[in-house]
């Protein structure tokens, strides 16, 4: 890290500290916020205050960051060097233009929020006010817990900054142990839209087959899945997406595919309610796995096109 910023109300580091530690203020006590935190004071940043609402942030915040004090938005933000922002994406630019109204922004602060959507442009406000603004996106699923701190190490961090304070992100980056790379403006949403896709929409097919499973009578689904699709994702992550598929939609075999559509709209759950959920992604991703085989050549037009017609 660089010498600390001067701010308008600098917090005193004790005479023990290392060069360039900074006191960082944590807005708020989510899964992200208390993980970071606990991070940045692991290698002796001190946390002057975290901001915490609801119960569940207070717990966490007593876990992860204990004794650090609870405070108030605007008072971590007027004795912080560096201020974390870790709100819901929805929450951020209100929250940054209303510190901004107040005049809380302080010259030489560093600003840093976590969200992959945005880049700086949504840090205007207080990069207007004289501080430096950085977006730091660490590209990992967080469950609020210390179980995530060994998760940082070698993670992935997306960092755009002006160029002059690209290597203050990239510094901190480092410091909570991942492997920061420069990401354009332009390219913060769709970044985040790829990593949204893959990961959260994995956790819902998961959870989709997980169901459907257990409705078949298979007593532990997760089991039974877990050598499979840890396979499948290796493959498809090393060898490419391409080269991993396999499957009957990869082999052109229509008559699979609409068995499967037909078991799948018989399954119904303890309610006896339909898994029309399942039936409906089943559909959207076979046919998408249609449409990619057919463009790489693994399946011809004509397969193609019997596949269709069976998913409707």
């Amino acid at each position: 890290m660089t010498e600390p910023h001067s701010c308008a109300n600098p917090v005193v580091e004790p005479e023990t500290s290392r060069p360039g530690r900074l006191g960082v203020g944590i807005i708020s006590a989510g899964k992200v916020g208390a993980v970071l935190g606990s991070a940045l004071r692991a290698v002796e940043h001190q946390v002057i205050g975290v901001h915490a609402v609801s119960q569940a942030s207070r717990e966490r915040a007593e876990v992860m960051l204990p004794g650090v004090p609870v405070l108030e938005v605007e008072e971590i933000v007027r004795r912080a060097e560096l201020v974390l922002l870790a709100v819901p994406d929805d929450a951020l630019a209100d929250l940054v233009t209303g510190l901004a109204e107040l005049g809380a922004w302080q010259m030489g602060q560093i600003v840093v929020h976590t969200s992959g959507r945005y880049g700086i442009e949504v840090l205007a406000p207080a990069q207007a006010a004289g501080a430096i603004p950085i977006a730091l996106h660490p590209a990992m699923t967080f469950s609020g817990m210390s179980t995530d701190l060994a998760r940082l190490t070698g993670c992935p961090m997306a960092v755009t900054a002006p160029p002059a304070f690209l290597p203050i992100g990239q510094a901190l980056a480092v410091e909570l142990g991942g492997e920061p790379f420069v990401l354009a403006e332009s390219a913060r949403a769709a970044y985040h839209a790829a990593l949204a896709h893959g990961a959260n929409h994995l956790v819902t097919l998961v959870g989709q087959a997980v169901r459907a499973l257990a409705v078949a009578g298979v007593e532990d689904g997760a089991a039974t899945l877990r050598p499979l699709l840890s396979a499948a994702l290796d493959r498809a992550l090393h060898e490419g997406a391409d080269q991993a598929l396999t499957g009957p939609v990869a082999r052109g075999d229509a008559g699979t595919v609409q068995a499967h559509l037909e078991a799948l709209s018989q399954l119904r759950d303890d309610e006896g309610k339909p898994l029309e959920d399942v039936v409906a992604t089943y559909r959207a991703l076979a046919r998408a796995t249609v449409d990619r085989c057919e463009s790489t050549g693994q399946i011809q037009a004509a397969a193609a096109e019997h596949l269709r017609g069976v998913l409707g």
